[in-house]
């Protein structure tokens, strides 16, 4: 059973732990052992202050700072307890949406969280890969085989017109934008293969229970948007774009923008008929309750953006995508896998997740690579006309993509 122990922010919020967690190492294993190799994010002993975990086996989930490989680029990962929740709207309450029920009590594993959204300056490096690829592809480097293929990632397509993308700013700790579900898919497997460090995508179950952290109200600060302000970059404070990611006060799991600034991708497709399928299919937990999509879209972002009203950005709204209409502007035939062109989508990005133990292999390529055959052969389009490319993704890709400067 999993405690709870000296939590910052313990005293803002009640949860219900109940959920046994595997751990990645043995629960046998004397502690001497098992703290030999502690993964990242994990320590034997209790930090004096700050946001940790207990475990089972002694050892502690803690906050940890994580540099890009072959970059000076870092970001932050929070720890989540686990424990359950009540998921949606229930139909009684002010702004109920239809598709935000009905209610469903979900439970939760522990996790990390990306303190912020994720940046420029961390998806440009992902951006980047398309020259390395390309690079890659004419020296005969690193070749891409059937063999091999399962290890390697698509870039990004250059952008037919930065200037609608980069129009509110492309600042380093702004986050990133208009990117599709399947680009986001793209590059946590991209930052895991290089980091042997698991991140993906969150379920919508997840999503809201970081979003949540505790709380029962409509935003995690309670129900009156009057101090949205204060938590949040929304259409009336930030009509010059999206804001410094963490620039507002986070919720009370130490998490910041969870409400406005970039929408954040989630895994799941978008069902108009809510959590009916979860209360008929009863997961087992919040992870088990990926819905993979079995078409391009609708999918769903959370959160709501700066582009939008306060009842947008409440914990449980849900925000469904429409290609068609957030591709409108784009020249391309087929129209690109990678990237928007039209509004909401300058309003929507995504933030890393990582689970306390490793999926398994087939469980994260679903969260790693698209479901639906239209994206498969849309993708599959630019690669044979040689619009993109795949390029094998590991441990030492950043070394040799820094060799072509030499």
């Amino acid at each position: 059973m999993l405690r709870l122990l000296d939590f910052a922010f313990r005293s803002q919020f009640a949860i219900t732990v109940g959920l046994t967690v595997a751990c990645s190492f043995s629960s046998n294993s004397a502690l001497a052992d098992a703290t030999a190799t502690l993964p990242l994010g994990i320590t034997a002993n209790q930090p004096a202050e700050g946001a940790s975990v207990a475990l089972d086996n002694g050892t502690f989930m803690v906050p940890y700072t994580q540099k890009i490989p072959g970059t000076d680029i870092e970001f932050e990962m929070i720890p989540v307890p686990g424990g359950e929740f009540t998921m949606g709207t229930s139909e009684d309450a002010d702004g109920f949406v239809e598709d935000e029920g009905p209610t469903v009590k979900v439970k939760v594993a522990p996790m990390w969280v990306a303190k912020t959204e994720t940046r420029w300056d961390m998806y440009k490096e992902y951006m980047r890969m398309y020259s390395v690829f390309k690079e890659f592809e004419a020296r005969g480097i690193r070749p891409v085989s059937e063999d091999n293929q399962a290890d390697a990632v698509t870039a990004p397509t250059e952008l037919y017109d930065p200037s609608f993308t980069f129009e509110y700013g492309e600042a380093a700790d702004q986050p990133a934008v208009t990117m599709t579900q399947y680009a986001a898919q793209q590059f946590t497997k991209w930052l895991s293969r290089i980091s042997d460090v698991q991140y993906r995508l969150p379920t919508e179950a997840e999503w809201e229970y970081a979003a949540r952290a505790g709380t029962t109200t409509a935003y995690s600060w309670g129900d009156d948007a009057g101090d949205i302000e204060e938590y949040a970059w929304y259409f009336d404070n930030s009509l010059e774009g999206p804001g410094v990611v963490g620039t507002k006060k986070p919720n009370p799991f130490g998490l910041y923008d969870m409400h406005g600034n970039a929408a954040e991708w989630t895994i799941n497709e978008y069902t108009e008929n809510g959590y009916q399928w979860m209360v008929d299919e009863q997961p087992v937990d919040a992870t088990a309750a990926a819905r993979f999509p079995t078409n391009p879209y609708p999918c769903v972002a959370r959160g709501g953006s700066w582009e939008m009203d306060p009842p947008e950005l409440r914990s449980a709204a849900r925000l469904a995508s429409n290609d068609e209409d957030w591709k409108e502007e784009d020249p391309n035939f087929p129209r690109s896998p990678w990237w928007f062109t039209s509004d909401p989508s300058r309003g929507v990005g995504f933030r890393l997740f990582r689970s306390l133990k490793d999926l398994p292999q087939e469980t994260i390529v679903q969260f790693w690579e698209p479901l639906p055959e239209e994206t498969k052969m849309d993708v599959e389009s630019r690669v044979t006309e040689g619009r993109s490319g795949y390029g094998l993704v590991d441990e030492n890709l950043p070394g040799e993509a820094a060799k072509l400067k030499e």
